[in-house]
Formats: structure tokens, sequence, C-alpha cells
């Protein structure tokens, strides 16, 4: 199923003011950091009444599923397992919401916002707030500590082998900030960036009438194109021009093109 941009955030929708990661580089002191799997979903963020994207639209969820939350702000992610990016998005952009498309959510809570203490401390009462709810979509992120980049790397790699997107380190002792810093930091197996579709290229062989890459440009003005990464419903249904898609790469070439550059989704603000 091909994913479309949500329409533009309407007038009154004020995003949420949520902790934004930075890339893990070497030389961060691991012993400061809880580590937990990146969740491949739809950032939620529970405002104490209702649930709202990181760009402030409210989700339209099924009564059931946000029953008895409590009046505390949650922030998380609106999962349905490894490998559902697709699943998870197409069920939360539902005006009217799919009750069977629910059922395989689940929101994965990894901070308190308004709690006021530092990240361990806020764990522990988001543990324990979870807990008291009981209600099996609703659960804490398992966090835990790592010793050294190697085992971060093992520990990245086994996640890599279970379909898993990568990895999250949050500071023990950071308050939680509506912004982007090194309190939260993603670590991934592959860098990726978003650019804007320019062009529909046409295929050739088993490709044709069909997409054969795309003509992408990046923020600073590079194009290049994207030719893998496409099912062949993508390839017969491409993604509009002048639509933001994601793509993962492996490092610059000298003229800073993206290497092995591959196309992973549209891009979800």
């Amino acid at each position: 199923m091909l994913i479309t941009l949500a329409p533009p955030a309407m007038a009154g929708d004020t995003p949420p003011p949520l902790m934004l990661a930075n890339v893990y580089r070497s030389g961060i002191n691991l012993a400061d950091y809880w580590v937990s799997e990146k969740m491949d979903g739809a950032r939620g963020y529970w405002d104490g009444e209702k649930l709202l994207t990181r760009g402030g639209q409210r989700i339209n969820a099924p009564p059931w599923f946000t029953a008895n939350w409590p009046k505390v702000a949650l922030d998380g992610e609106l999962w349905a397992g490894r490998a559902q990016f697709s699943h998870a998005v197409s069920t939360v952009r539902r005006q009217t919401p799919d009750d069977a498309a629910w059922r395989k959510m689940r929101f994965m809570v990894f901070d308190l916002p308004a709690h006021g203490g530092s990240f361990d401390q806020r764990l522990i009462a988001l543990q324990d707030l979870i807990g008291k709810l009981g209600v099996p979509w609703v659960q804490a992120v398992k966090q835990i500590k790592v010793s050294d980049h190697a085992a971060l790397q093992r520990m990245l790699l086994q996640s890599a082998k279970q379909g898993g997107e990568g990895l999250m380190l949050h500071r023990g002792a950071s308050l939680y900030r509506g912004q982007r810093n090194d309190d939260l930091l993603k670590v991934k197996t592959h860098d990726d960036a978003e650019a804007k579709v320019i062009a529909h290229l046409p295929g050739k062989g088993k490709y044709q009438d069909m997409l054969g890459a795309l003509l992408v440009e990046t923020p600073d003005g590079l194009r290049f194109k994207l030719g893998t990464g496409f099912t062949d419903a993508q390839r017969r249904q491409p993604p509009a021009i002048g639509t933001v898609v994601t793509y993962r790469f492996r490092g610059l070439n000298p003229g800073g093109i993206p290497r092995f550059a591959s196309f992973m989704r549209v891009y979800e603000p």
C-alpha cells in the first residue's frame, strides 16, 4: 500500500514540544545513557486528554484505545510491530478509525514530558504509571544499559537481524526539553535523509511502462536518482512530484552524492 503525505496542518494545530534526537557518534559516554529499541511507527503524544501527532493534529483512535489513560502527558510511538510502518501510519491517519486495524496497534511509551525530574526518575514513574494502567496495548519501552560501544553495536546488529529500525539512547540525568539535543540519540545501521521528488524517470526491461527511478533534490539543491527500494506497486504508482521522500544511504561519494541510496518511504513529518 502506497502511503501519501498527510494534508498540511490546519491553522490552530500546535505541535507538541517534543524532545528530538541527534545522531549517535563515537566518543559518547554510554554509561550516561539508557538504550532502547527504536520503534518504527508514528510518533504519538498524549496530552492528558487527546492523542496528537508530532505535528499537533488530533489522532482519531477508537474510544476504547485511550479509555482511562492518565491525565498526564505521555510521549511514545504508535507501533504495529517490526516492519509494519505502513500499517501504523495508515491506521493513525484515518479520519474514521478502523477498529480492526487499531487492534494491532500498541502505544509504546518512552517518556513523561511534564514530570519535571531526570530521565532516571521519569523512567521509574513511567513504569509505575503504565503498570497501574494495566492494558496490553499501552507499554513502557524497555530500557537497558550497555557497557561500551562494541556492546552497543552488537545490540544494534541483533535488532537489525530481527527487523528492528535501530536503537535510541536517553541520557539518564537529562530533563525533558522540547528541542533536538544530545540528551536523546538515535543509532542506525545506515544513514537516512529526505529529498523532494523532481521527476519520474521511465523504467526499462521488466520495469517497462513503470517507474525506473525518482529524480530527487535535497534541501541543499543536490539532485540524484533513487532507483532501488521500490515495490512493484510503488513503481506503478510512484510518489507524486513535489512529495518529500525518505531514503537510506551509506556515506557520500567525493561529489557529495549519497552512496547506495535507496528509497525507504514517503516522508512522515
